[in-house]
């Protein structure tokens, strides 16, 4: 391009963002209240401002421009011109270089300055002063990329596994693989280290069918947690939702995200990612203006109402993105569609669902971001899950999202944490998480499997500290351990942390293989948390998201321990059980209305002594011992008879299974991983804190 262009053409405003053809680069920007916006250029180095250009046209509230000669590479920022009345909800300030909300890739970071805040920090005026200096230096520049490349290379087809068979792990891309010797050091924490044959023979080996991520998508490192010396490792605090988090490519190419799905696809894994679009890294009114506040504060965010100086923070983050406009629901639309058309990602984990699903009058399963999404002729076939709450107004909606959508449950992991530990008058809760939450699901048209069931998440315990500690442990994050759930529904079975008492060990095993055996045997979609399969502990923080330490990484040095290896191969056992009787992963929910064989219901619930289970029964808050039986076709056309007997009790019992005249056949003991697949006859015993899975066929229904 020339060295000192003096001016744009008209160009178009289709489409959004920085868009590079054979003769040049088109630029638009969506802003409704701006009065002009410029486009500024940089050298190589990002530093040094080259040029500022008005862009000469503005269509639909679309400012847009054409820079003849221009090409891929150019660094790029906007500054943007209007009323800086906070009262009114606007923020405009030209003194401050604002990212492109469509930068698909990014040069630096944000260097934390008093300067990239639009108002004077320290004025007795708070937000309504105006900050006068230039943010430039401190700012990333977006990079215009070549959008005829961004379109995905002869790659391996889609796993396209079906949301039965659906088995998903979630992992932090850093995470997983910063301690993995096979990683060359430069390539770990990078989307270059899921290239690492030893990384995906591991999940191949686990059984896992999806890979879901914690966010990618370009995130700030807060200011308050650098200043500590920490970092925001989660990255729940999007800068750019079209760009991948720079310090994730080892060599700044993008073309390693697509290699990783490429690869990851190959062996039969699907990438899902989590998803941050319910609120920016701007934070509320007294946040920094890095793009969306300075381009349109107005639009980009929710008011409050009659206050327009403040943002609506049903998010907890500060600031809500305002879904609602059609230009900020367009950018999200486009952005996901980037995500699919340009890396082949399988799906999307949406944060705080319930906001995406706000309108002005409260949440819709009609809303304009289910209807988009759900219309969609690209995002409508991808795997779509929603974490159904938010901490705004009747933000808790499990089970009030549309078809189509799964949604994380979190009345399973509560449930089955309490049950495990021990807590009375759980039968019942029990028996309708293994059976898909049909409390909550089982309503219009809704499949079994949206109900995404886990146990442990990033936020939380791990396994193996569920079962260790019975209160928080988050010194480390440098809040006086006041932050992070309270209530973990845990219980460390007689010492806190690590112990050495041979008896609370075994204890702890067995409790953290029922819950992992209750995972894999209930109906919905089971979600494991990377590391779970391998003793994995946070020395009991159970709010990591700051810690990119060793707090948070996969120790692989603990996962290849003999104890450690004997927990993953009975993780895999659980998969492929999973896999083998589809009764255990049924799309549909289970009443008790079909007779699959003579005398066998679909579903029946019975006691340890083989009878069926009555109302005074089931009311008995003392009840921990408890048979589900589940009959349906297998894979092979015949009858599968599966019974899951479950003892949450601290003692052995003999347990019955009904019908009599069935050949049983033990295929999980969670109080011994190791056991062979045996014949039992119709009562054996089932240890303490334990779980089995057995199974049977109907005489003659065998092909």
């Amino acid at each position: 391009m020339p060295a000192t262009p003096d001016h744009l053409l008209p160009g178009s405003p289709h489409p959004l963002g920085a868009t590079c053809d054979a003769l040049g680069v088109n630029f638009a920007v969506f802003s409704a209240h701006a009065e002009r916006i410029e486009l500024c250029l940089f050298d190589p180095s990002g530093r040094r401002e080259i040029a500022r250009l008005a862009m000469p046209e503005c269509t639909d509230q679309v400012f847009h421009g054409y820079l003849p000669l221009a090409r891929a590479g150019l660094l790029y920022g906007y500054r943007a011109y209007g009323p800086y009345d906070p009262r009114n909800g606007h923020r405009f300030n030209g003194n401050k270089l604002l990212l492109d909300p469509y930068a698909k890739a990014l040069a630096g970071q944000v260097r934390w300055s008093d300067a990239l805040f639009g108002y004077r920090l320290h004025s007795s005026r708070g937000d309504l002063s105006f900050d006068r200096r230039d943010s430039a230096a401190a700012m990333p520049k977006g990079i215009v990329t070549d959008d005829r490349l961004d379109r995905l290379p002869p790659m391996p087809p889609a796993p396209n596994v079906p949301w039965s068979q659906t088995v998903i792990y979630e992992a932090h891309l850093r995470g997983l693989t910063m301690l993995r010797d096979e990683v060359r050091p430069h390539e770990r924490g990078t989307f270059a280290a899921l290239l690492e044959p030893a990384v995906i023979d591991h999940l191949v080996r686990l059984g896992i069918t999806a890979i879901e991520l914690l966010p990618v998508q370009a995130f700030l490192q807060d200011r308050h947690l650098l200043e500590k010396g920490l970092r925001n490792y989660w990255g729940y605090n999007t800068l750019a939702y079209f760009a991948p988090e720079p310090r994730y490519l080892s060599n700044g190419s993008r073309e390693e995200l697509r290699m990783a799905v490429a690869r990851l696809h190959a062996a039969g894994i699907e990438v899902i990612l989590d998803v941050v679009y319910n609120h920016t890294c701007e934070g509320s009114e007294l946040g920094p203006t890095l793009s969306f506040r300075g381009l349109d504060n107005a639009s980009y965010y929710r008011l409050v109402d009659g206050n327009a100086r403040h943002t609506v923070n049903d998010t907890g983050t500060g600031n809500t993105l305002n879904i609602s406009h059609p230009r900020v629901l367009q950018m999200v639309m486009d952005s996901l569609r980037h995500w699919v058309t340009c890396y082949g990602i399988d799906g999307f984990r949406f944060d705080l669902g319930s906001t995406l699903g706000r309108e002005s009058y409260g949440f819709d399963p009609g809303s304009g971001f289910f209807d988009a999404l759900r219309q969609d002729p690209v995002l409508s076939s991808r795997k779509l899950i929603s974490e159904p709450w938010d901490i705004g107004p009747g933000g808790y909606q499990l089970g009030n999202h549309p078809t189509g959508f799964a949604e994380w449950n979190d009345r399973f992991r509560d449930g089955v944490r309490r049950f495990w530990r021990g807590d009375s008058g759980l039968r019942g809760d029990l028996a309708a998480r293994i059976t898909g939450s049909g409390d909550f699901f089982d309503r219009n048209g809704r499949a079994a499997w949206s109900s995404v069931n886990f146990v442990t998440a990033h936020d939380g315990f791990t396994l193996e500290d569920l079962v260790s500690f019975n209160d928080r442990h988050n010194e480390a994050n440098g809040e006086n351990n006041e932050d992070g759930h309270s209530d973990n529904n845990s219980n460390n079975w007689g010492e806190e942390g690590p112990s050495e008492d041979e008896g609370i060990i075994e204890t702890r095993g067995r409790v953290k293989r029922a819950m992992l055996t209750t995972l894999f045997a209930s109906h919905g979609t089971p979600m494991l948390l990377a590391g779970d399969e391998a003793d994995r502990t946070q020395q009991g923080n159970n709010n990591a998201y700051c810690q990119d330490n060793a707090i948070s990484w996969m120790d692989w040095e603990r996962a290849a321990t003999p104890e450690a290896q004997a927990l993953a191969a009975f993780v895999a056992r659980l998969a492929a059980v999973r896999r083998a009787y589809p009764v255990l992963r049924s799309k549909s929910f289970m009443h008790g209305q079909e007779e699959v064989a003579p005398g066998i219901s679909e579903i029946a619930w019975f006691d340890e002594r083989g009878e069926a289970m009555t109302p005074e029964a089931w009311n008995d808050p003392e009840g921990r011992r408890l048979t589900l039986r589940r009959a349906g076709r297998g894979i092979d056309g015949g009858v599968d008879v599966v019974a899951l007997a479950i003892n949450g009790s601290g003692e052995a019992a003999p347990f019955v299974l009904p019908p009599a005249g069935l050949a049983w056949r033990l295929v999980v003991d969670s109080a011994d991983p190791q056991a062979q697949v045996a014949d039992v006859a119709g009562e054996f015993t089932v240890e303490a804190h334990s779980a089995a899975i057995l199974v049977a066929r109907p005489a003659g229904k065998a092909p």
